[in-house]
């Protein structure tokens, strides 16, 4: 390995390690912004889905780790690394990233500029680390019990979405195209709370109703009662804290808290998971649970 490579790699793992520092489970990357090392199973003929439990690396952000042992690890075992991935939807800061690229030939920033304005809301002050084509990652955090999906372009050209089971590129990575830095003033920044319009904008649409509605919750909140009801495996928590939300945005969310509680416990969550998910709602959304 060029001795440029191997102050790269040195240089990528010192700041993964800080990363750690921060809470963040971090993974080695190569210069092409993958994963280092490759999957274990590549050879196997019919591998079974591994998300890591064979107990060897090789699984993407399934390896991600905040230990720093394990981080010496896996960059030992990936010693051409040129840089490191940040794993999003892990605690404790749920990551959340808002990858506005330039490589659309459209204006990303101005676009979430305007989402911001027709949604009413704003971008608090956070990390934003820059990357080498001109591009911004802003990092935000999102509450635990929700799911926040990986998305291209869905929320407008040029803006895509580092969710669960995404990564970021960390800053002080070296890549093809150049190194990726923290904007100035925002390195010491922890990762602000996404906005509840914007977490609501990121979440999956909501889909026709497809099960009745409990008498108890009225005529003004049966859509987002509804809406609950029709949650599959994977998506109940997210639904459910999307339907408080509008419920506390449109007045109505105390009233809707034992409906929505109950459609909850109809698609297989508990009431402690529930009211918990609900009163995550009503906190973003500036009220008491």
């Amino acid at each position: 390995m060029a001795t440029t490579d191997r102050q790269a790699t040195t240089l990528a793992l010192a700041h993964a390690l800080s990363a750690a520092e921060r809470g963040l489970a971090v993974i080695p990357l190569s210069r092409t912004k993958l994963p280092a090392l490759r999957s274990p199973h590549r050879d196997e003929p019919d591998p079974l889905p591994c998300h890591g439990e064979c107990g060897r690396p090789g699984h993407g952000v399934y390896d991600a780790s905040a230990n720093p042992a394990r981080i010496r690890e896996l960059f030992s075992a990936a010693p051409w690394a040129t840089g490191y991935g940040i794993a999003c939807g892990l605690p404790p800061h749920h990551l959340i990233g808002v990858d506005l690229d330039t490589k659309t030939g459209t204006d990303a920033s101005a676009a979430l500029r305007e989402l911001a304005l027709r949604h009413l809301f704003t971008i608090p002050d956070t990390v934003v680390v820059l990357t080498p084509s001109g591009g911004r990652h802003l990092w935000l955090s999102g509450p635990p019990d929700v799911v926040v999906p990986n998305s291209a372009g869905r929320l407008a050209p040029g803006i895509d979405i580092r969710g669960a089971g995404g990564y970021l590129v960390g800053p002080g990575s070296r890549t093809e195209h150049g190194v990726y830095g923290t904007a100035p003033g925002t390195a010491h920044l922890a990762p602000a709370t996404c906005p509840p319009a914007l977490l609501r904008l990121l979440l999956p649409p909501p889909r026709a109703p497809q099960s009745p509605v409990p008498a108890a919750a009225g005529d003004h909140g049966r859509g987002l009662v509804q809406f609950v009801l029709a949650a599959h495996e994977g998506q109940r928590n997210t639904r459910l804290f999307w339907a408080a939300c509008r419920a506390y945005e449109d007045g109505i969310g105390p009233a809707l808290v034992d409906p929505l509680v109950e459609a909850a416990r109809g698609t297989g969550l508990t009431e402690r998971e529930a009211r918990a998910t609900i009163a995550s709602a009503a906190r973003l959304t500036g009220h008491r649970p």
